[in-house]
């Protein structure tokens, strides 16, 4: 059953002072808590400030409650979801085919121009030939990448225990430097917390102009 109700907001003295009447204007109007669907017209006129038509056109058990929507506790409670108690179950819906994940910042991943499984055996064999020779001569963009892995190496060897042995020889290549690392470390490194290479830059590469670099053990 339709129920029109029809306000007139205005009156002769309020077309001359073109002003709205905001307080029997809202008290005019029904609450949201009997509505559910309604709909406003503004009807013109050539003298006066349009008239306010409000109509309702059915009754139904109220969603709106209040605006808590609008706050941060519980904001899909208003709107009918009551299994839903956060924005996060709310991703569920999005059925796309898509993988929602955040963005990487901050993260940043020197990828030398490999794959994955290319750049860490890279990264394992500059290690292991600087461990082993002391010095060696590479790209800056490699003497930066591998400087980091050099020291978790050494730091693994400061420790000294059996479950740093094994995950040292996992990642460098010949066994034997493992065992040499862990032996001399403590008397190399004992004193010094961290800082473990240098990295000197020389001439660039004859051929691509490639900046390079020597890294050493200090």
């Amino acid at each position: 059953m339709a129920i029109t109700v029809t306000v007139a907001t205005t009156t002769a003295a309020d077309c001359s002072s073109n002003r709205w009447r905001m307080q029997s204007l809202s008290s005019a109007l029904p609450s949201l808590n009997s509505i559910t669907c309604s709909s406003i017209r503004f009807s013109s006129s050539s003298h006066c400030r349009p008239s306010l038509s409000l109509t309702r056109t059915q009754q139904a058990p109220h969603l709106f409650s209040s605006y808590t929507g609008l706050a941060s506790n519980n904001p899909l409670l208003s709107l009918g979801f009551s299994d839903l108690t956060s924005f996060e179950h709310g991703l569920a819906f999005v059925d796309n085919g898509c993988r929602i994940s955040a963005m990487r910042h901050g993260r940043r991943v020197p990828k030398l121009n490999r794959p994955p499984d290319q750049r860490r055996a890279l990264l394992r064999g500059l290690t292991t030939q600087l461990l082993k020779h002391g010095r060696i001569k590479t790209t800056r963009a490699r003497a930066s990448a591998v400087r980091k892995y050099v020291d978790k190496m050494i730091s693994l060897a400061k420790d000294g225990s059996l479950h740093k042995r094994r995950q040292a020889l996992g990642f460098i290549y010949e066994k034997q430097i493992v065992h040499a690392l862990f032996a001399e470390v403590q008397e190399r490194y004992g004193e010094r917390n961290g800082g473990y290479t240098r990295i000197i830059r020389t001439l660039p590469r004859r051929g691509d102009n490639a900046p390079m670099a020597f890294i050493e053990l200090v």
